[in-house]
């Protein structure tokens, strides 16, 4: 059984940080890909960023593209995602997932955490 575990979330002012963190087993940690993905009110969830197994490649959404940072912690089997320079149409339930592939649809992961919220204020 693959599970995965946010947190890291809250209420932040624009212009700050937030660090989320996904902990899994070390099992999940050293096969799959590790997603980030998040889905605000009334909206489809989206792909924000996923880094790769075995060489940590990383890939972000447009939206984000040097604002967050996607890592992996080895020592602590955990996937993060850290997020800076917020603005408020980052505010939404953001969900960490596992997959086969380096994906960015919602589809191509089989397991996921039952998310964080993070809202951002103007």
């Amino acid at each position: 059984q693959v599970q995965l575990v946010e947190s890291g979330g809250g209420l932040v002012q624009a212009g700050g940080s937030l660090r989320l963190s996904c902990s899994t087993s070390g099992r999940t940690f050293r096969r799959y890909a590790m997603g980030w993905f998040r889905q605000a009110p009334g909206k489809d969830r989206e792909f924000v960023a996923v880094i790769s197994w075995p060489l940590s490649n990383t890939y972000y959404a447009d939206s984000v593209k040097g604002r967050f940072t996607i890592s992996r912690d080895s020592a602590k089997n955990t996937v993060e995602l850290q997020m800076n320079s917020l603005v408020p149409e980052d505010t939404a339930v953001y969900y960490c997932a596992a997959g086969m592939m380096t994906g960015i649809r919602v589809s191509e992961y089989d397991y996921w955490g039952q998310g964080t919220q993070v809202t951002v204020s103007s």
